[in-house]
């Protein structure tokens, strides 16, 4: 779901201004301290973290669109730079080639067939709750 929302997110940005990819962002980074250093290269138009989505902590990595900003002059500019104490890895954002669709669950499988299910019986009464235990 996270990698969808990163997906879209980019695309839907990517009209807007120049956007980039953010890498190697300390955990305890904020959107706010993104934007705070973005900002003397351009108006920034949107600053998101990806954040897990069962913890809530930060993945690691963003995006940041930028409004008429000279893209190569600030990944050249902040790529490699530290930040609270972490190396940045800067970026033009290129949206990420589609997937092809992974079987598992309950998702359908194509043109495979299922395979059998299997009638099995419990092993012995220790396994149904039985009288002994």
């Amino acid at each position: 779901m996270a990698q969808s929302f990163a997906r879209s997110f980019a695309d839907s940005a990517e009209g807007n201004g120049k956007q980039l990819f953010v890498g190697n962002i300390p955990w305890d980074a904020t959107e706010q301290d993104l934007q705070n250093l973005f900002q003397k290269y351009g108006n920034v138009v949107s600053v998101k973290v990806m954040k897990d989505l069962l913890t809530g902590r930060s993945r690691g990595f963003g995006f940041v669109t930028l409004e008429a900003a000279d893209i190569d002059k600030v990944v050249a500019e902040t790529s490699n730079t530290e930040f609270k104490g972490r190396q940045l890895k800067v970026d033009k954002a290129t949206p990420r080639p589609p997937r092809a669709p992974r079987e598992g669950g309950d998702r359908p499988m194509g043109d495979r067939p299922r395979p059998p299910m299997r009638n099995r019986e419990p092993r012995d009464d220790r396994r149904r709750g039985g009288e002994d235990n």
